[in-house]
């Protein structure tokens, strides 16, 4: 267990006469001058950031940080020399680091760039921004505050075929107008075993770092790493894990990033079949009220039927969306999709690279001291993040499910019935049906976007899930 005492930044400190010109003339460099980095949380996702930063002109990786000393270690291949620590603290410490790079797991993402904010460094944090919606606002006061360029790991956005599409869906209207978006997220995924007697905690991790703020607890799975994601207390579901990449395009493509927030959603879904360590539902749906487009989402991370790897698909995406128009349909997904007319004619096809310059934008911003330039800012991050999080709030107030009460939401949208029915016909193809005693739905929730806040029916119990407690040492810290 680490003996380093927490942060605890003050306004005073941080700004007394002279310090604010170093911390902030650190992030002013000029292009030739070398960058330091540090990585925190070395899993397979970090890897793969600390490999992009690395090939980064001008930008050095001067820290290796992970719970778990041995991947922070075996990431040396990547960054020879740098400084290997399982405390974040020691490299938040280091007045040479600039920026930080943040991939641990969920639960850690907000505390630790509030931190790095506090300390003066710019921050990459990857997808969702955080693990609920309060902790992310407050990453948002610290950057503010702190005046930080925050990146958010939604890296498509960095896919100039984006801009493509939204133009050639909102400006040129080639489709006409927009009538509703339906996406999806198709992909298997395995049961997590559960074991009977508790996890052995590895002898390379500090166990109170990696939980942080996160409850304390036994583990009765097989692995310690990766399968948090199943686990409300460290993740956020499939919803969190690829859901916010395809919400995020339907934010910015499909509703031109004209909507935070949605009015008014219903959720439905469970974890079925499996009866294993995970509490995450492996079958998910969502319809969002955004006051204007209504956008429809399907999740799934079963097999189309029993002993097949085959997965399900929508107008040829598995993990992606379609958004209808009057005169056809945009269907595509992360590196590009097609335009079809009402004939399903393909007219027009769009082709990119799936954001692999998001980390030079990044460094790009930081070195220019321009948020404005970040192609996913804290604030978007937030948003996108957030259409997760309320999705994954409906299923935890969810009671039973009925049909007639799934399709309440919009009975004049047929499409909305269609989805809730195929739902139903897959999980019949395993021998159960969305009556399933598994199976949570939510009412249909109000949201008020300006408070980011549930009100009428079940809002008390509803907000209650919009924070989370936080373990003594590893409390969220208030803003100025």
């Amino acid at each position: 267990m680490s003996t380093l005492p927490r942060r605890r930044f003050i306004q005073q400190s941080l700004f007394a006469a002279g310090s604010t010109l170093a911390l902030v003339g650190r992030g002013m460099a000029a292009p030739s001058e070398t960058m330091h980095a540090a990585v925190i949380g070395l899993g397979d996702r970090g890897r793969l950031l600390a490999n992009q930063a690395a090939a980064v002109p001008g930008l050095k990786i001067t820290w290796l940080i992970d719970a778990d000393e041995s991947r922070a270690k075996a990431a040396l291949k990547i960054a020879p020399g740098a400084k290997v620590a399982q405390d974040m603290r020691e490299a938040l410490d280091d007045k040479e680091v600039d920026v930080v790079i943040i991939a641990t797991c969920n639960h850690w993402h907000c505390l630790a760039a509030i931190w790095a904010c506090e300390a003066g460094k710019d921050v990459y944090v990857e997808k969702p921004l955080g693990h609920n919606i309060m902790e992310q606002r407050r990453l948002i006061e610290a950057t503010d505050h702190y005046k930080r360029i925050v990146q958010v790991g939604t890296q498509q956005r960095s896919d100039t075929v984006q801009e493509e599409i939204r133009q050639f869906l909102h400006d040129e209207k080639e489709l006409g107008e927009i009538q509703y978006i339906r996406a999806n997220r198709y992909g298997l995924r395995p049961p997590v075993p559960r074991t009977k007697s508790a996890l052995k905690i590895p002898g390379s991790v500090d166990y109170d770092l990696w939980c942080g703020p996160a409850e304390k607890k036994k583990l009765h799975r097989e692995k310690l790493h990766y399968d948090w994601h199943w686990d409300w207390n460290t993740g956020n579901g499939e919803m969190g894990n690829w859901g916010v990449h395809i919400l995020d395009d339907v934010r910015n493509v499909g509703l031109a990033d004209a909507v935070g927030l949605p009015k008014r959603l219903l959720v439905g879904g469970g974890r079925v079949l499996w009866n294993d360590a995970g509490q995450t539902p492996n079958v998910h749906f969502a319809y969002y009220d955004t006051g204007s487009i209504p956008v429809l989402f399907d999740l799934s991370n079963l097999s189309i039927k029993p002993g097949s790897k085959g997965e399900p698909a929508y107008m040829g995406t598995r993990s992606g969306y379609t958004v209808f128009c009057e005169g056809g349909r945009y269907s595509g997904g992360r590196g590009g999709g097609a335009a079809f007319d009402k004939d399903n004619k393909r007219i027009r096809k769009f082709s990119g690279n799936a954001g692999k310059g998001h980390m030079e934008n990044f460094v790009d911003a930081v070195r220019q001291r321009k948020r404005s330039m970040l192609h996913a800012d804290v604030v978007q991050g937030h948003y996108s993040s957030a259409w997760c999080e309320l999705a994954n709030v409906g299923y935890k107030v969810g009671g039973d499910y009925s049909r007639e009460a799934a399709i309440e939401v919009n009975k004049s949208k047929a499409e909305w019935a269609e989805l809730v029915d195929q739902a139903n016909e897959r999980l019949v193809n395993h021998g159960i049906s969305l009556e399933d005693p598994a199976i949570k739905l939510s009412p249909v929730m109000d949201l008020d976007p300006e408070s980011e806040r549930f009100t009428g029916g079940l809002a008390d119990k509803a907000n209650g899930y919009l924070s989370c407690d936080y373990r003594p040492g590893f409390e969220l810290p208030t803003v100025g």
